[in-house]
């Protein structure tokens, strides 16, 4: 019997930056694109880029393989509102960050096991109470991840996270 041998593609992370205008229901018309052809959105970002306001970027991370990735672009590409789709992870080194705060409730050593972890991973205490705080952090999605799994150990009581923000290393803009 006689196989043909396929390449198996593997399915990577990708973090896509979308130039836009900056109008109703443009974001509507992008997250339709994932969700209609069940393309999952790992992080979803969105601000105006200029002072104006006219342009706004939008950035995903998505995961998917090289083919899926090479579709999601295209089609990006096809949509009116769209000016520009960059693909960071293909453009070489970029900065990615994300913001989280988190609020634990905590008394005794807890409260110093919760201390010790922020300082350690550089977080700013953004409100305290006698048995509770709130935590500022920022970096890359895994330190993010990783400060949280320690903060519930010692009483998470919720955390929201930004997304992440990225951008292209260098002079070239998008």
């Amino acid at each position: 019997m006689h196989h043909t041998h396929k390449e198996i593609e593997l399915a990577v992370r990708h973090t896509l930056s979308i130039i836009v205008d900056n109008e109703a229901g443009v974001l509507a018309r992008v997250i339709g694109l994932f969700s209609g052809r069940g393309y999952n959105i790992e992080h979803l970002t969105v601000a105006p880029v200029d002072l104006e306001g006219n342009e706004s970027r939008i950035t995903v991370v998505t995961i998917g393989t090289p083919h899926v990735i090479e579709q999601i672009k295209a089609q990006l590409d096809r949509l009116v509102p769209v000016h520009r789709v960059g693909d960071l992870t293909e453009c070489g080194p970029h900065v990615e960050r994300e913001l989280a705060l988190i609020k634990v409730h905590c008394k005794g050593e807890q409260q110093l096991a919760a201390l010790r972890i922020a300082e350690a991973f550089r977080a700013k205490t953004v409100d305290s109470s006698l048995d509770s705080y709130i935590f500022e952090v920022t970096g890359k999605t895994d330190k993010i991840k990783a400060f949280i799994k320690l903060m519930d150990d010692v009483g998470l009581v919720e955390a929201v996270r930004t997304g992440v923000a990225a951008l292209s290393r260098g002079a070239e803009a998008l």
